[in-house]
């Protein structure tokens, strides 16, 4: 007779094999009905990122998902829909994370702005224009002395006049003419042609920046190469670049002075364009004031005519305070032909010389008035209007700058056939989705899958 063991064990083994053999295909089986599922879930939300909105991107190189589809409604069902469409049924999404173009003030859209920028520039050439940021601070310096100073001299001379119970002659007073330019529409002295000027206005209660917005989920990690000075370039070089303003407007926009609105948020072109002025009208002031301070030769001409009106009123004393007070008035004056060269198209010197100063003092008397007919010099190596908006953004928030941009490609967009419900805080930049499925009985999955503009 024959023994059987060997035959036992080989039988045990080959069922330990079989059973092994049935998990690993079982257990590939499940593997390959996940990736499928994975690979299902990337295909549809990738699809649904390419339905990125077609107006925002060339109008404003821009990527973003309208949310709203045309319904006026945000809601990530309608998101679940469409990746639906694109083959993703039999899943239940869940929304991680999900970002809007407006989160952070703005934040996701000055990233894409910095982003298309740095591809069209390059770093080397804003490097060029940080040596600016230098001297706008010191013109900022310069514009704080100035108003200081003017403030200071117009209250003692006026103590002064007061306790001598007189008052400076109005005949070949410039501090009168600039007085009453001061208290003018500062638009009609500087505009050569105020007639001109755009009468558009818009209510700003429904804006971006005014209204109550849709928040996004989570937080994305934000970008460190969209930080810092360098960055802060780049994105005052998109806004220069896709908004008008003053000198080159967008006349169809439904405003032509988007950058001044972009600085300063008011409901008017003219109340805009007029608060830019005062500013600029500021920072030339203090920067002429401190060239009036080293030219001999023009501080003569005003100690002449300090002498003169003291000497009127019978207090010479006042000579010293005078002069200063047409100094302050001077370099005013010399701001006004500054700003008409800058709304002209014209370059204005950041650092004025003996060549690049406009207004005689003779002239500060006619300023403004109907003898005034002259017209601001170009001055060759100096900026232009474009370039004196960007030292007025590195005065301003620029969370606060960013969210009016967005103001302004809201309204535009609205204008686009069909987009009439469009509104910028349904644009999605960047969705994390947690998808939950059953493979089959008994096994469910969950995983999640990111996609972004970059």
């Amino acid at each position: 007779m024959k023994r059987g063991e060997m035959t036992a064990f080989i039988s045990l083994v080959f069922v330990l094999l079989v059973g092994l053999i049935g998990a690993v295909i079982e257990s590939a089986s499940v593997q390959t009905a996940k990736n499928y599922r994975r690979a299902d879930m990337d295909r549809a939300l990738q699809s649904v990122f390419a339905e990125y909105h077609r107006e925002l991107l060339a109008e404003y190189d821009i990527f973003g998902i309208e949310a709203g589809y045309e319904t006026g409604t945000f809601s990530f069902e309608n998101i679940v829909n469409r990746l639906e469409f694109y083959e993703a049924a039999g899943m239940t999404q869940e929304p991680e994370k999900l970002q809007l173009l407006t989160d952070d003030d703005g934040q996701p859209f000055k990233e894409q702005a910095v982003k298309y920028m740095k591809s069209r520039m390059g770093v080397d050439l804003v490097e060029e224009l940080t040596g600016n940021c230098a001297v706008w601070e010191e013109q900022s310096q310069q514009s704080g002395f100035y108003e200081e100073q003017g403030s200071d001299i117009s209250q003692e001379l006026d103590s002064k006049l007061q306790e001598g119970e007189s008052e400076l002659p109005s005949e070949n007073n410039p501090l009168e003419n600039i007085s009453n330019i001061k208290k003018s529409n500062l638009l009609q002295v500087v505009i050569s042609n105020p007639e001109q000027l755009s009468q558009k206005q818009i209510s700003l209660g429904g804006l971006p920046s005014h209204r109550n917005l849709q928040k996004g989920i989570g937080r994305f990690p934000t970008k460190s190469d969209a930080q810092g000075k360098i960055s802060s370039l780049f994105f005052c070089q998109y806004l220069l670049e896709h908004f008008g303003n003053a000198v080159d407007q967008k006349k169809e926009n439904t405003l032509s002075y988007e950058m001044e609105y972009i600085l300063e948020g008011k409901e008017s072109d003219q109340q805009n364009l007029e608060a830019v002025v005062k500013k600029l009208l500021l920072m030339r002031s203090g920067a002429n004031y401190l060239y009036l301070l080293t030219d001999a030769g023009k501080q003569a001409e005003a100690e002449t005519l300090a002498v003169s009106l003291s000497t009127a009123i019978a207090l010479p004393v006042l000579t010293g305070l005078v002069k200063q007070a047409i100094l302050v008035a001077w370099a005013f004056g010399e701001a006004v032909m500054d700003i008409r060269a800058l709304l002209d198209g014209k370059r204005v010197a950041l650092i004025k010389t003996h060549d690049t100063w406009q207004l005689q003092l003779s002239g500060l008397l006619k300023l403004g008035t109907a003898e005034d007919q002259k017209e601001g010099m170009d001055a060759e190596g100096g900026l232009r209007y474009k370039e004196y908006l960007m030292f007025l953004f590195f005065l301003k928030s620029e969370q606060v700058c960013t969210m009016r941009a967005l103001d302004l490609i809201e309204m535009e967009m609205k204008k686009k056939p069909g987009e009439e419900t469009f509104q910028v805080d349904h644009c999605v930049t960047k969705l994390q989705v947690k998808s939950k499925c059953k493979i089959r009985r008994g096994v469910n999955y969950q995983f999640s899958t990111y996609f972004g503009y970059e």
